[in-house]
């Protein structure tokens, strides 16, 4: 699949989950370049929403089309939240953090009952590893961190250049294939100094709207991608 193709298929899914959104819900803006078609199709239709963003970039891009944006503590909770994916597999377990707002995007998903994830072709995968797995981590143990991961079984952990919109640093873990996911979320989450990490459960996902060659289609939790 070339880039064009890509780019409608993120169109495609990104446009067809904004359906799913009603005037005077509760909405969660996921970040990246899918949801982009999202926020830009919401805005189209001129609904009334009470929108939470995921990044200081997907605020700036609801804003500027004249949607409205308010913190998780005033809105509380949501009606529907739609994000992106890195990958998902057949279980609707995910990979984020791609663009490094996976704290916010897990704060978000968290907030309701109705996650929609929506992805190209290129993102569904039988199981998760092959993306790099990003970790938020606090500056002061980011190299302890680090360290733990490879014990962990990384066998390459890549800090990047830039930081989080929560000012920590992230780091990319190359785990390969992820053969039991909650077993190593729990393993994460007993490491001191990770603030987030990139894996989401299937059971935080509602539906997954995904694309398959010039076709949409809706996944729930009891089907497979």
């Amino acid at each position: 699949m070339d880039d064009a193709d890509q780019e409608r298929q993120k169109q495609s899914v990104g446009r067809y989950a904004a359906r799913y959104v009603e005037d005077g819900m509760r909405v969660g803006l996921g970040t990246g370049s899918t949801v982009r078609w999202t926020i830009l199709a919401l805005a189209e239709r001129g609904l009334h929403l009470m929108c939470v963003a995921t990044s200081v970039e997907t605020q700036k891009l609801a804003l500027e089309n004249g949607l409205e944006v308010l913190t998780p503590g005033e809105v509380g909770s949501l009606d529907i939240a739609i994000d992106g994916a890195d990958e998902v597999d057949p279980a609707f377990n995910l990979i984020k953090g791609g663009g490094g707002a996976l704290a916010r995007e897990k704060i978000v998903a968290s907030m309701t009952d109705h996650f929609v994830v929506v992805v190209d072709e290129s993102k569904s995968c039988p199981h998760l590893g092959a993306f790099p797995l990003p970790v938020e981590v606090l500056e002061f143990g980011a190299d302890i961190v680090a360290t733990r991961l490879r014990d962990l079984g990384a066998d390459d952990v890549i800090r990047r250049p830039v930081v989080s919109d929560n000012g920590n640093p992230i780091l990319d873990a190359g785990f390969g294939r992820i053969d039991d996911p909650a077993a190593l979320t729990s393993e994460l989450e007993a490491i001191p100094g990770i603030v987030e990490h990139g894996i989401f459960p299937g059971s935080m996902v509602r539906r997954v709207v995904a694309a398959r060659g010039d076709d949409v289609v809706e996944l729930s939790r009891s089907q497979e991608t």
